[in-house]
């Protein structure tokens, strides 16, 4: 498939992108944090569980996989990556290396991983992946994001989407505003539009078509510890105004990042945007914990648990797969998610 046909796969109607690229360090700190046992299987387990899940290509048109993920087996020998494109999913990969300290800041942050990225990226294409996620996080407080902060990593994420392209890959470029903090909605707004507007300004000068890249963004919400939460008609409204200010139409889709949401906020919030408005481009889904934190609670790195945690986990791409199209109805979750 050429890049634009990946880039429109990943945003068909009815589906989303399941981030699964938790690297295994981390996914063993979340398994501790939740009370749950580690072992020595632990990831490629939970790895196989999520890529194996039936039908789940119903509603999920793409994984983001770590490089680890990329190379796991299964205990017969076969090749994970191989079983998700059997399924019809495709494969990316999150080529990051975490987050540096940004030279001569006040504590922000750089996405690391540039060295050897168009080597590496040309092994990911020939492995049969066909995207890649590059991560930002700003974090909003007294004096950031700093101008200098945004335009260095503007200009790192236009590098990674210039060199996934020149691959035969799609990018995915996520500057993420966190939700934490005490700001308003409103503070998010205008951090928000300032991010968005400076990365597509880099990626303008970096040559990377748009018609071939998606973009993962986070919705205009108030932070974490706001006293005055908006409600979720407020944050479609200021979320789909600030996109249509500073995302060009012709990016074939928006993929929000649930970014510690709820799993009903995060669903709840894409289903009004579509169910309200008019846009030029897909809205839809790449959520890790907004999919994942129930069937991770249910499993428990038990075997015989397996099957229910799949289950869950087709529930939940279900609902948001609905909600991508403007289709989802809080009745249908059941009493598995509430406000």
């Amino acid at each position: 498939m050429s890049r634009y046909e990946i880039a429109n796969q990943l945003v068909a109607a009815g589906k989303g992108i399941m981030a699964a690229d938790r690297p295994p360090a981390a996914f063993e700190q979340l398994l501790e944090s939740e009370g749950i046992a580690v072992d020595d299987d632990a990831y490629r387990n939970w790895s196989e569980l999520l890529f194996t899940t039936a039908n789940l290509n119903d509603y999920v048109s793409g994984i983001i996989m770590t490089p680890e993920q990329v190379l796991l087996r299964n205990e017969a020998g076969e090749s994970l990556i191989a079983g998700v494109i059997d399924q019809g999913m495709i494969p990316g990969i999150s080529p990051f290396k975490g987050m540096v300290a940004l030279a001569g800041s006040d504590g922000e942050t750089v996405g690391s991983g540039l060295d050897g990225l168009r080597e590496r990226l040309a092994e990911f294409a020939a492995m049969g992946v066909g995207f890649t996620k590059w991560r930002a996080a700003f974090q909003i407080g007294p004096g950031r994001p700093s101008y200098y902060a945004i335009e260095a990593n503007a200009y790192v994420m236009a590098q990674v989407a210039a060199l996934s392209q020149e691959a035969g890959l799609v990018p995915i470029v996520e500057p993420e505003v966190m939700l934490l903090g005490d700001h308003t909605i409103e503070t998010c707004f205008a951090v928000t539009e300032w991010v968005l507007s400076r990365t597509f300004e880099a990626l303008y000068i970096h040559r990377v078509d748009l018609e071939s890249a998606l973009v993962k963004a986070s919705m205009v919400v108030s932070g974490k510890d706001c006293p005055q939460q908006a409600d979720v008609d407020t944050v479609a409204e200021q979320t789909v105004k600030v996109f249509r200010r500073a995302i060009p139409a012709a990016i074939p889709g928006i993929v929000f990042l649930s970014g510690g949401q709820s799993d009903y906020h995060a669903t709840a919030h894409l289903n009004t945007m579509n169910a309200n408005y008019e846009l030029p481009w897909k809205l839809s889904f790449s959520y890790a914990r907004a999919l994942q934190r129930e069937p991770m609670r249910i499993w428990g790195n038990r075997s015989e648990n397996v099957a229910a945690t799949q289950a869950a986990l087709y529930h939940r791409a279900k609902m948001n797969g609905l909600a991508s199209l403007g289709l989802w109805k809080t009745e249908l979750e059941g009493e598995a998610v509430a406000p």
